[in-house]
């Protein structure tokens, strides 16, 4: 005899909702203060003129302006070189 009932619902099929992360405004892109730039996990990308990070790394506006994207190489404390993203909004 069968221990369990061969029909009925299934006890592994728990998928997780996708979490839309990534770019949301292109660059030369007008954008309203509030409004969100990249959603991430960690700082893939770092906040820039008149953008804030929130506590889960997304990058919003806090001042009307473009979106404008550059990448710029930081110095690190070691003297080594690493080429950053930052995300800037320019009135």
């Amino acid at each position: 005899m069968a221990k369990t009932k061969a029909t009925g619902s299934t006890r592994l099929g728990r998928k997780s909702l996708p979490k839309y992360l990534g770019i949301k405004v292109a660059s030369g892109q007008k954008i309203k203060p509030g409004m969100i730039i990249v959603k991430q996990r960690g700082s893939r990308f770092v906040p820039g003129r008149n953008v804030r990070q929130s506590h889960d790394y997304t990058l919003y506006a806090t001042k009307e302006g473009i979106v404008r994207f550059v990448s710029k190489k930081k110095r690190r404390f070691d003297n080594s070189r690493k080429l950053i993203r930052v995300a800037n909004v320019e009135q």
